[in-house]
């Protein structure tokens, strides 16, 4: 008996067989042509929960991925801990310039209507929308950002990567306190009616070295893996290669990957513990790539094990969105 997109996406994330391969996001797939198709768009679908469900759902609707995720920006939770936040407009995602602490040693408070902010409240409001409408055959795929990536909203990035040479004990005091807003956040979105959570945390090659990465976050992560209540999609943009045997050992259920590290290499790293998704290159394939390249990046994709297929990242605002439907297309005709 057919598996329902749902549990294809389900089976496939905890690295287990499925009746054909998965196709997904764990990031926004919204272009501005999808915007068009469904009349929903940004800057509204960030603070508007029926904006943001209705364009989140069209990720399975008009996409047909195997699930939706409506949280398109980096910048909800922080928003809701005080950070000003620009929300942009119908082609520029949300950017900040605001910090809220300016010494490491400065540990912030975290709010007690973090959850009623509407950086959080509209979120939380679409999820349960989106369960309510497309649950039923669709995985809800809500995200969080990790304590890495909210300590460069909090501090500013120069004056937190600083800190783990001179003052790496106030790092991992703040970054503790960070994580409970991770925790609550993620919590929250299961509540509502997500299945599972992106954990984005940008602890990229550039920004942390396989060093931090062991030293600050592996522990963190596997705590993460624990508090959080649903099965785990780690984010971490750039080459990823040196850190990807430490990602394997938290316990988290699956790896979104970045077109930089070569796919062979990605499954090899991985090994059986790590189910992979993404890995399609962002520009080359999902903008720019003709019927031909993405019938060959999904062949690839699927020649090495790629759990569930789909972009790397969030894709770029002016990919044509049926490039995205056709390489879900090719990937569900797959065997999983």
């Amino acid at each position: 008996m057919p598996m329902i997109p749902r549990d294809i996406f389900l089976a496939k994330l905890r690295g287990t067989r499925a009746t054909r391969t998965a196709v997904g996001s764990a990031t926004s797939i919204v272009t501005t042509d999808l915007m068009d198709q469904v009349g929903a768009g940004f800057p509204e679908a960030h603070l508007d929960a029926e904006s943001m469900a209705r364009l989140a759902a069209a990720g399975h609707t008009v996409l047909e991925f195997d699930n939706v995720m409506p949280l398109f920006s980096v910048w909800h939770e922080s928003a809701a801990l005080g950070c000003q936040v620009d929300w942009g407009t119908r082609s520029r995602m949300p950017d900040s310039r605001d910090r809220l602490c300016g010494n490491i040693e400065e540990v912030p408070e975290i709010p007690s209507g973090l959850l009623k902010h509407p950086g959080c409240a509209v979120p939380l409001d679409a999820i349960g929308r989106l369960r309510r409408e497309v649950g039923g055959t669709a995985a809800v795929v809500g995200k969080v950002f990790g304590p890495w990536t909210l300590g460069y909203h909090v501090y500013g990035v120069d004056r937190f990567l600083m800190a783990t040479l001179d003052a790496p004990d106030a790092l991992r005091r703040a970054m503790r306190r960070l994580m409970e807003v991770t925790v609550r956040f993620g919590v929250a979105q299961v509540e509502a009616g997500a299945d599972a959570l992106t954990l984005a945390d940008h602890a990229t090659r550039d920004l942390c070295s396989p060093a931090n990465y062991r030293d600050f976050l592996v522990e963190l992560h596997q705590e993460l893996h624990e508090r959080l209540p649903c099965p785990l999609i780690l984010h971490i943009c750039g080459d990823t290669s040196d850190r990807i045997p430490y990602i394997a050992t938290t316990g988290i259920e699956c790896f979104h990957f970045d077109s930089k590290v070569p796919t062979p290499t990605a499954r090899e790293l991985a090994g059986d513990r790590l189910a992979l998704m993404g890995g399609t290159s962002n520009f080359r394939v999902v903008r720019e790539g003709t019927p031909e390249l993405i019938a060959a990046d999904v062949a690839e994709k699927a020649a090495h094990r790629i759990d569930i297929l789909g972009p790397e990242c969030a894709v770029p605002l002016d990919a044509p969105w049926r490039n995205l439907q056709r390489l879900a297309c090719e990937g569900k005709r797959l065997a999983g």
